[in-house]
C-alpha cells in the first residue's frame, strides 16, 4: 500500500505534523514505545509503500496516519477488529491500540478478526499412504485452501515458480464446491496430490496429516502456504501477497533458496516482519506449548519466545521430522469454534520456533537472506567414524536360562514405562523392525543405513570368557556371508556378567577369570575376524582391536604386550590397540601409552552432581512428579553436551582420545525404577552436540576420529538406527554434520 498522492502544500503540512505532533499524540507515541508491543520489522515489511522519511520512525507514522487507515502495529492486532469487538472503546473515543496498550492487554480483549464459523459438511479423514521410494522433486509446496475463491491467485503463483517442486493441496471440504475445485486443481496440475478434509485444526492439522503420512520426507525444503484472508483489513489482499510473495518472489527465488539451504543456522524462512521475537506473543499459549515440547524432551520457560508467524514459510527437513515426532493426531485438535487463542493450533505455531531453537537454528526473513553474502565456513569432519554395536537380539541358551525362554533385549525394550510427564519410553524400532540378528541380511541393512549417514565401521562387542563365547552367532554367520558388506572391528567386552545388568555388582552369571595364557587364546579366537576383508583398518594398515575395561586385567601392560606379540606371530602384524576411557578405577591402573588410543564413551565420566535433575544432592529439579517408587538418577542431557567441551573435563582425558557423543541414554528398559537416564535428548540436540564437538574437539581428537555410543543399544535408548518416534532423524542429523557432499 502506498502513500496517498497530494499536492506540495498538503505534503508540507503532513511532514510538519509528523515532526511536531500534538501533546496527546506524543503521549500515545511514548506509551506505544514503552510497551514493546509495536513490531517495526513487521510494519516496514507489511507496508513497504510508505514514504521512507516516515519509516525512520514507524511508531510515529502508525500513531499519526497508519492506525486510521487500518494498518496493524503487529500481526496480531487489528485496530478495526478491536473497535468492532470492543464497542466501549469507540464510545469513549480512544484510539484502539492506545486503549489496548494501557488497558486492553490486561483484560484479554479480542484483538483481531474472528475466523468464520460457517457450518461446513464433514468428511472422513483420509488415510494417506506414500511410497518413500517414489520419484521426488527437490522441493515440496503445500497449500491449504480454506477460501476457494483464492485458488486462482495461488494457481498463478505456482505456475510461474522457477523451481523443481511437487505440489500438495489440502481443501477444507465444502461439498460439491470442493469436489469441483479438486477436479480443477488436478487438471491444472496433473501430478498434484489433492486431499479434501473437514474444517478442523485450521491450516495446521491438514499439514500434519501429510507430515505424519511421510509425504514430505526426502525433500530439500518444504514450503507451507494457506489462503490467508483478512476481510476486516483494507489491505487484506496486499497483506496475503506480502506473506506469500516474500517467500515465493517473482524474481530471485532459486538464489534465495540456495542461500537458505546453505545457511546451517536457518530452520525457517519467512517474509519480512514475520519473525516474532518477543514474549508479548505468548497470549494464553504457554502451557500448551510446553506440553508440546515435552513430547521431544525439551523444557521451555515463558521468558523466551521466537517463532515464524503466520504459518506461511519454508522449512528444512529437520523441522519436518521434529514436527512428525510430536505425534499429533486429529483427535489432539479442538473442534473449530472460532477460538482466537489457546488452542493446539495456536500453540503449535509458537512451538515451531522452539523446534528451531532445539537444533540451535533460527528463523530467517527475506531481507536477511538477500543481504547474506558470505557462505559459512564448513565445520571439520571426522576422518573416521565408529559406532558401538550390540550383537544381541537373538535367543541364546544362556539367556533362556537366566531370563526366560526366548529372551532378547527386545523384551525389556517394549516393556519400558514412562516415569514422568515428558519421559519418552518405550522407544521402539521402525524401519528394521524387531529384528533377529541370526538373519544376517539385517546386518547388511544396518550397514547400508550407517554408511549413508557417514559411519565407517561398527565396533562390535566381543563377549569372550576364557575361551567361552556368547552372542557370537551374528558375527560368525557374517563370516559365512562374504557378499554382505558390514565393516566392523572387535571390542572385547571383558566385564563379568552380573544379574543386575550394570556390570558393577550383583550375582555373577559369567565371570572373567583372566587365567594364565588367556591373551594367546583371545588372540587366537580373534583371527578369523581379523582375516576377514571386512575387518576395519582405520589407518589403512593395522587392524583395530579395543578392550572395554583394561584396568580389570591383573597385568594390563603385560597382557597388552603379550597380545601384540601373539598377533604378530599369527601373521596379523601390528594391531592398532585401543581402550575405552571408562572413568571407573579398576584394581590395576593403566598408563596412557599402553594403548595406541582411548575412546571417550558418554555418559561415562562426563556427568557431574551439578547435572542431576533428580536423585542428586538438591533433590528433584524437574518441576513435576516422578513415579513414586523411582530410586534412580535423572540428569540433564544438555549439561552433558556442555561438559563434553569443558576445559576441566577435556584436560583429564588421555591425549590420544577419540572424542565421542551419544544420541541418548536411558536404561529404564533394564533397570526400571532404578534406572539412570539423560533427560532432554532428541535428534536436534544430538546435532548441537555433534557440531560442538566438530568446532571444539574434533581437530585434536585421535586421528580426527569420532566415536558414537551407540548404534543399537535399545535397552539403554542409545540408538542411532530408525525408531518409531524419530524415524531416521538421528541418522539425517549425523549425515548432515559429518558426511561431506562428495562422499
Amino acid at each position: 500500500m502506498t502513500e496517498i498522492s497530494m499536492g506540495p502544500v498538503a505534503r508540507a503540512k503532513r511532514m510538519l505534523r509528523f515532526h511536531f505532533p500534538s501533546g496527546p499524540q506524543r503521549e500515545y507515541i511514548k506509551a506505544v514505545r514503552d510497551s514493546g508491543l509495536f513490531d517495526p520489522v513487521y510494519y516496514r515489511g507489511a507496508y513497504p509503500g510508505i514514504n521512507p522519511a516516515f519509516m525512520r520512525d514507524p511508531i510515529r507514522h502508525f500513531v499519526l496516519y497508519g492506525e486510521e487507515r487500518g494498518f496493524r502495529p503487529n500481526p496480531d492486532f487489528s485496530p478495526r477488529a478491536y473497535i468492532r469487538y470492543n464497542p466501549d472503546v469507540a464510545e469513549i473515543g480512544m484510539a484502539a491500540f492506545y486503549h489496548y496498550v494501557v488497558a486492553g492487554r490486561h483484560e484479554d480483549r479480542i484483538t483481531k478478526e474472528l475466523p468464520e464459523t460457517n457450518s461446513l459438511p464433514q468428511i472422513d479423514t483420509p488415510i494417506l499412504r506414500f511410497d518413500p521410494d517414489r520419484p521426488k522433486a527437490r522441493f515440496a509446496v503445500v497449500a491449504h485452501v480454506y477460501y476457494p475463491d483464492l485458488w486462482p491467485e495461488f494457481a498463478e503463483t505456482f505456475a510461474r515458480l522457477p523451481i523443481d517442486f511437487d505440489l500438495y493441496v489440502t481443501l477444507t471440504y465444502r461439498g460439491e464446491e470442493s469436489d469441483a475445485l479438486a477436479a480443477e486443481i488436478r487438471e491444472q496440475f496433473p501430478h498434484a496430490k489433492v486431499v479434501p478434509i473437514s474444517n478442523r485444526g485450521r491450516d495446521i492439522l491438514p499439514f500434519l496429516l501429510l507430515v505424519n503420512a511421510g509425504a514430505l520426507e526426502g525433500y530439500e525444503a518444504v514450503c507451507k502456504l494457506h489462503t490467508k484472508k483478512s476481510p476486516h483489513r483494507e489491505d487484506g489482499d496486499h497483506w496475503r501477497q506480502h506473506l506469500i510473495g516474500g517467500i515465493l518472489p517473482e524474481e530471485g527465488l532459486p538464489a534465495l533458496l540456495d542461500t537458505f539451504l546453505s545457511d546451517p543456522e536457518a530452520a525457517f524462512w519467512v517474509a519480512d516482519g514475520q519473525h516474532f521475537n518477543s514474549t508479548e506473543w505468548w497470549g494464553s499459549n504457554f502451557e500448551v506449548t510446553r506440553y508440546l515440547m515435552r513430547r521431544i524432551e525439551m523444557e521451555i520457560g515463558p521468558d523466551v519466545l521466537s517463532f515464524p508467524a503466520g504459518s506461511i514459510y519454508w522449512m528444512k527437513p529437520l523441522m519436518v521430522g521434529l514436527l512428525k515426532s510430536l505425534d499429533l493426531r486429529e483427535e489432539s485438535f479442538e473442534e473449530e469454534e472460532a477460538q482466537v487463542d489457546g488452542t493446539l493450533a495456536h500453540a503449535l505455531e509458537r512451538a515451531m520456533g522452539f523446534l528451531a531453537m532445539a537444533a540451535g537454528h533460527e528463523v530467517r526473513q527475506t531481507t536477511q537472506l538477500e543481504e547474506q553474502k558470505l557462505k559459512p565456513k564448513p565445520l571439520p569432519r571426522p576422518a573416521f567414524t565408529s559406532a558401538f554395536y550390540l550383537p544381541q537380539f537373538h535367543p541364546t541358551p544362556e539367556n533362556d536360562s537366566w531370563w526366560g525362554k526366548g529372551f532378547t533385549e527386545w523384551r525389556g525394550t517394549v516393556s519400558a514405562q514412562s516415569l514422568f510427564a515428558g519421559h519418552i519410553q518405550p522407544l521402539l524400532p521402525s524401519d528394521l523392525g524387531f529384528y533377529d540378528l541370526r538373519v544376517t541380511e539385517v546386518m547388511g541393512q544396518q550397514a547400508e543405513l550407517a554408511r549413508n549417514a557417514g559411519i565407517d565401521a561398527f565396533c562390535v562387542y566381543h563377549y569372550w570368557f576364557d575361551g567361552r563365547r556368547i552372542l557370537e552367532q551374528p558375527l560368525d554367520r557374517l563370516l559365512e556371508r562374504p557378499e554382505i558388506d558390514f565393516p566392523f572391528y572387535l571390542c572385547w567386552a571383558n566385564e563379568s556378567w552380573r544379574r543386575n545388568w550394570d556390570g558393577l555388582s550383583g550375582e555373577v552369571l559369567l565371570d572373567q577369570t583372566y587365567a594364565t595364557g588367556f591373551e594367546q587364546k583371545l588372540v587366537h579366537d580373534s583371527l578369523p575376524y581379523m582375516q576377514d576383508p571386512r575387518y576395519s583398518r582405520p589407518d589403512g594398515k593395522r587392524p583395530r582391536f579395543v578392550i572395554y575395561r583394561p584396568e580389570d586385567m591383573p597385568d594390563p601392560a603385560g597382557s597388552v604386550k603379550r597380545m601384540r606379540a601373539a598377533w604378530k606371530k599369527a601373521g596379523i602384524g601390528e594391531v592398532e590397540l585401543g581402550a575405552v576411557c571408562f572413568h571407573v578405577d579398576g584394581e590395576n591402573p593403566v598408563a596412557e601409552d599402553v594403548f595406541d588410543f582411548w575412546i571417550e564413551m558418554p555418559p561415562h565420566g562426563i556427568v557431574t552432581v551439578d547435572d542431576f535433575l533428580f536423585g542428586g544432592p538438591e533433590g528433584s529439579k524437574l518441576g513435576r512428579e516422578v513415579h513414586g517408587g523411582f530410586q534412580g538418577l535423572i540428569y540433564d542431557y544438555n549439561r552433558v553436551i556442555e561438559n563434553s567441551s569443558s576445559e576441566k573435563y577435556v584436560s583429564n582425558l588421555p591425549k590420544n582420545t577419540i572424542c565421542g557423543a551419544m544420541p541418548s541414554w536411558d536404561n529404564t528398559a533394564r533397570r526400571g525404577l532404578k534406572s539412570h537416564m539423560a533427560y532432554g535428548a532428541n535428534p536436534a540436540r544430538f546435532g548441537v552436540w555433534l557440531r560442538k564437538l566438530a568446532r571444539d574437539r574434533l581437530p585434536q581428537s585421535y586421528r580426527q576420529e569420532l566415536f558414537l555410543n551407540a548404534w543399537n543399544e535399545w535397552a539403554e535408548k542409545a540408538v542411532l538406527e530408525p525408531s518409531a518416534k524419530y524415524g531416521s532423524l538421528y541418522l539425517d542429523v549425523l549425515r548432515a554434520t559429518i558426511k561431506s557432499d562428495t562422499d
